[in-house]
């Protein structure tokens, strides 16, 4: 199954050489609003990440939303990438999500080990966020 969002992502990127590629991703961690001191906290904060990274979720009219946040450029710009794909969608929809825009534009064959690593802990987070609430919707 196709999905509209990420098809766009991959036509962004369709085509550029990997130098291209990371300005892309630093370009789109520019526009990824920074989350606010107050909300930079162990809790929030996402292990298994070489840099820094935080989550919070939120809903609205039964639609989940996520703000990340990263010290480090190319894991911001992955980040506003995710958040493109999973934000405003039904947790049950996010919870069973296939993220193939990843493989499509390369990422996961041109990131470093650690990073690689990383980004399947941030994935594994939201869609873990993503079934606690699917699963209070369902109660």
């Amino acid at each position: 199954m196709t999905d509209a969002i990420q098809d766009e992502i991959i036509r962004e990127f369709d085509g550029l050489e990997w130098l291209d590629k990371y300005g892309l991703l630093i370009a789109s961690a520019k526009k990824l609003e920074p989350m606010d001191e107050d909300s930079r906290t162990d809790e929030n904060s996402i292990s298994g990440c070489q840099s820094k990274v935080w989550i919070q979720s939120y809903k609205r009219d039964g639609k989940l939303n996520f703000n990340l946040d990263s010290d480090a450029m190319i894991t911001k710009g992955i980040m506003a990438l995710l958040l493109r794909v999973v934000n405003n969608r039904y947790p049950q929809e996010i919870a069973n999500i296939n993220l193939y825009f990843i493989e499509e534009i390369g990422l996961k064959s041109n990131l470093s080990p650690a990073r690689s690593n990383g980004l399947e802990s941030i994935i594994k987070r939201i869609k873990e966020i993503a079934k606690n609430e699917a699963l209070k919707d369902n109660v």
